[in-house]
């Protein structure tokens, strides 16, 4: 992996690493696009800290912004997940291949009981 892509996936698992930002992340697949305000409503949280969440999740290039006048509205960029999918997509096949012979192995010894 060239080191671009590390930097993005670093980035990305870092940003998704927090229970508050992936919180976000969901609120955001679940709608189209969300102001500051309706993205932290309920979070318990102060503006501030609000912020600087909402940048971790711009520099892993996860999020992007619209600003409206005074409104900062958030929109999902869902593309950005690639680089994460990708490597996590090695991991599932690895471990796909792996049940797939273990269900050989236990079907064969059904067989021979």
């Amino acid at each position: 992996m060239d080191s671009d892509k590390t930097e993005a996936l670093d980035k990305v698992f870092m940003a998704l690493a927090d229970k508050t930002r992936r919180e976000m992340v969901h609120r955001l697949a679940k709608a189209n696009e969300l102001s500051i305000n309706e993205l932290t409503k309920g979070l318990d949280m102060s503006l501030a800290a609000a912020s600087k969440h909402i940048k971790v999740l711009e520099k892993a290039k996860l999020i992007t912004r619209r600003i409206e006048g005074r409104v900062h509205n958030i929109r999902l960029a869902p593309e950005k997940f690639g680089v994460a999918l990708d490597w996590i997509s090695i991991y599932r096949n690895f471990w796909q291949s792996r049940m797939n012979l273990l269900a050989s192995s236990l079907n064969e010894d059904n067989k021979n009981v």
